[in-house]
């Protein structure tokens, strides 16, 4: 069998996507320590910003419309809910994508926004791996983006859920990679 070459981690224009760091949903219970994926997520925001690249915040103010075995209906969150988490900040120049949907390509015009620049490539990390994450590579693939999550940058609510997207979904995605590997790419 033939080994495959290793990929490179960037392109030359990657967009990093930040999912749902956000006042509303960091004390939710997850799988790893929310602290952490914050610091990894703004120290990857800061790699990207320090070299003028593009980064997203995506927030979630709402949920659609549609019915769940959880309830149903569109909401709005309350205000405060989508205040960035203060580590990662906004910054002039963030694109920011607000949505009332788990993708933060939908009901956004965010993939027109990025395409305008030239962006090629989505770099991934936040909350929750399954749903927001998940989505949103799910999204940026259908796109024609080249999709890469950050792994040590995610975290999910429960353990199999995580699991189950970081080593059967992201793969057939795209590429995953750590926090370091990101970096060390530029």
């Amino acid at each position: 069998m033939r080994e495959r070459s290793p990929l490179p981690i960037l392109d030359a224009l990657p967009a990093l996507i930040v999912v749902d760091l956000q006042a509303g949903t960091l004390s939710n219970p997850t799988v790893h320590p929310v602290d952490t994926i914050v610091a990894r997520s703004a120290e990857l925001a800061d790699a990207f910003r320090c070299r003028s690249l593009p980064v997203v915040l995506a927030y979630v103010v709402g949920s659609p419309a549609g019915r769940t075995d959880y309830g149903g209906g569109a909401r709005h969150y309350p205000p405060g809910f989508s205040a960035p988490a203060v580590e990662l900040g906004e910054r002039p120049g963030d694109i920011v994508a607000a949505r009332s949907a788990w993708s933060a390509f939908a009901g956004t015009d965010l993939d027109a926004t990025l395409k305008k620049l030239g962006v090629t490539q989505v770099v991934l990390a936040g909350v929750a791996t399954s749903f927001g994450i998940e989505s949103t590579a799910r999204a940026a693939y259908d796109l024609g983006y080249s999709v890469v999550v950050v792994t040590d940058a995610v975290t999910d609510l429960s353990v199999e859920s995580h699991v189950n997207s970081i080593k059967r979904v992201f793969p057939v995605l795209g590429q995953t990679v750590s926090t370091a590997d990101v970096v060390a790419a530029f």
